[in-house]
């Protein structure tokens, strides 16, 4: 089997990277080890609205779950920061579907798509990387490329092959544990998604509860993962501590999210690496399918550029326009993840009150810096030293 492109993962970088190749014209074959893609899941669901029209992407009801109209956040003592907006800001996908459709789209663009078929090592000759080897459906299989994309997840076996430093600190790495579930005698706002924060609560990360009918939602929960306690353990406490039953559980996700260690080298020699497998995750959150599309997008560019100029030296460009753009921006995101994870409750439920809804903007459009500043001259955090401190060195 012999083509220009060969993808290994079809999670959300690797469709969206092959789609875009493919309507250019070249010869793309992508591949993934599950037997249905999309399934199952290791996701909260949720997605901003303007990502569709921004990676060309369908607003398809097939899986579209909810319409989403902003957040709410609560602080440990139960102070509520809420940002609603008129109009639709996101959306709960169904991963499953959505995923589907991602590898759907590739193959209607002209990638070719294989399901059930894993990626067993690199081929090699005369030095150099011609393709990978696999086994589709259980027999062995040779995929020559020209060049080959590592979106495999945040375990990546083909940058570990390829020689890439994928090496990332347990304290990088955030353990997730999610119920789909009917929630009865809890009240929420089925039209935002809901956080809750707290030291005692979810280990630098937070509860959430992301709506998918007015009495189902995804909750969930991620914690730092060098914690001594696992993820389910503080799920299973917040849902008791909030007379929450879990006996009506439809579906339990299980994974591990990289919030930190970005990859410094996202290519080598013909091999390059996208979304979870290059931690391209915002370290706030832990969401990471903007971040993915984002990558796939610049990666798309200097793929193309490299196969029509016939130089392979050109995939570096994409490290340095990522580096240059989104590697940026995430660093400085997670500095204030570093610096968020030194605060007490007590400190935590200062911010909370101290931001007003327009805050609460900035904050969502991630302008860290601009809500430091506010922050620093109210009166409640004024009165905490710590706190204080921590904004100043962040400005």
């Amino acid at each position: 089997m012999r083509y220009d492109v060969v993808v290994v993962g079809a999670g959300i970088a690797g469709p969206i990277l092959a789609r875009n190749l493919a309507k250019q014209g070249f010869d793309v074959l992508m591949i993934d080890k599950k037997a249905e893609i999309g399934s199952p899941k290791r996701c909260a669901e949720g997605l901003g609205i303007g990502n569709f029209k921004k990676y060309d992407i369908p607003l398809d009801k097939r899986f579209i779950n909810r319409e989403i109209y902003g957040a709410a956040i609560y602080s440990p003592g139960g102070h509520k920061l809420e940002l609603r907006y008129n109009k639709v800001s996101g959306v709960i996908l169904e991963r499953k579907i959505f995923d589907k459709m991602l590898a759907y789209y590739a193959g209607k663009a002209g990638a070719e798509v294989m399901a059930k078929t894993e990626a067993t090592g690199l081929i090699r000759s005369d030095g150099k990387i011609k393709g990978i080897k696999a086994r589709h459906e259980g027999e062995p299989l040779e995929i020559h490329a020209d060049i080959i994309v590592a979106a495999d997840g945040v375990e990546s076996r083909v940058a570990r092959w390829a020689g890439i430093n994928s090496f990332l600190p347990p304290h990088e790495l955030d353990s997730a544990y999610e119920y789909e579930m009917i929630l009865e005698d809890f009240e929420f706002d089925p039209d935002m998604i809901h956080l809750y924060f707290g030291n005692e609560v979810a280990p630098r990360g937070y509860v959430w509860i992301f709506p998918k009918d007015d009495d189902r939602a995804n909750v969930g929960i991620g914690i730092n993962g060098d914690n001594p306690n696992t993820a389910k353990y503080y799920l299973e406490k917040w849902l008791k501590e909030n007379n929450i039953k879990g006996s009506k559980i439809l579906e339990v996700n299980v994974g591990g999210v990289p919030v930190g260690g970005f990859l410094k080298e996202l290519t080598k020699e013909n091999v390059v690496v996208v979304g979870d497998a290059a931690r391209q995750v915002n370290p706030m959150h832990g969401g990471g399918m903007a971040e993915a599309m984002e990558a796939a997008t610049i990666a798309s560019k200097w793929i193309s550029r490299a196969l029509e100029e016939g130089d392979l030296s050109l995939l570096e460009n994409y490290t340095t326009e990522w580096w240059a753009n989104d590697g940026e921006r995430l660093m400085k995101v997670l500095e204030i993840r570093k610096i968020s994870e030194k605060l007490s409750d007590d400190e935590l439920d200062a911010a909370v009150q101290a931001l007003s809804g327009a805050d609460a903007e900035k904050l969502a459009a991630g302008d860290y810096r601009q809500v430091f500043k506010t922050l620093i001259k109210h009166p409640k955090i004024l009165l905490k030293p710590k706190m204080l401190k921590l904004l100043r060195e962040a400005l």
